[in-house]
């Protein structure tokens, strides 16, 4: 499509912060406008989600696809040039280490995630992909932003992500 595909896996809880990634996206758009962020999965916050997309005027750029099959999440993954993971800071977020950043990793996908405890247990900023402050649209936009003017970097990152997997 020539644009950046920023994505989400998962389900779609309030912990998840993909009211952050929304709120980041105006930000992120100001600085490279083709940019396209894929929502894949459904959850509690689904409609609450589709409304906040509306209500920042970037309904546009974003796809909700919906809970997708196994089968086809090979698919999905083949679209999305960064997967964001922008888990807000809390009891549960800080001590379980979730595995669909893992997965991404395991796909060769450059992964961006909040530096709550659980995604600190996987990734190694600009080693195994980049971490951000939760919490906060702004320096979320910022760690989108570093990885996107990273590139040249994508491929040792993917590599040592391949490795960390292999060796923990």
């Amino acid at each position: 499509t020539g644009k950046t595909v920023l994505a989400f896996f998962g389900s779609f809880y309030f912990y998840e912060g993909l009211h952050l990634l929304l709120r980041a996206f105006p930000l992120l758009r100001q600085r490279r406008a083709n940019v396209a962020l894929l929502l894949a999965g459904g959850g509690p916050e689904e409609a609450t989600l589709q409304r906040l997309a509306l209500e920042l005027g970037i309904a546009d750029s974003v796809v909700f696809t919906g809970r997708i099959a196994h089968g086809e999440m090979r698919r999905y993954y083949d679209l999305a040039d960064l997967l964001v993971f922008p888990r807000v800071s809390i009891r549960l977020t800080e001590l379980v280490t979730p595995l669909k950043p893992l997965e991404a990793m395991a796909q060769e996908r450059i992964v961006v995630a909040s530096s709550v405890g659980g995604h600190r247990e996987l990734i190694r900023d600009r080693e195994t992909g980049y971490l951000f402050p939760p919490d906060e649209p702004q320096l979320l936009a910022e760690g989108v932003m570093t990885a996107l003017s990273d590139q040249p970097a994508w491929p040792r990152i993917r590599a040592q992500a391949i490795e960390f997997i292999d060796t923990e």
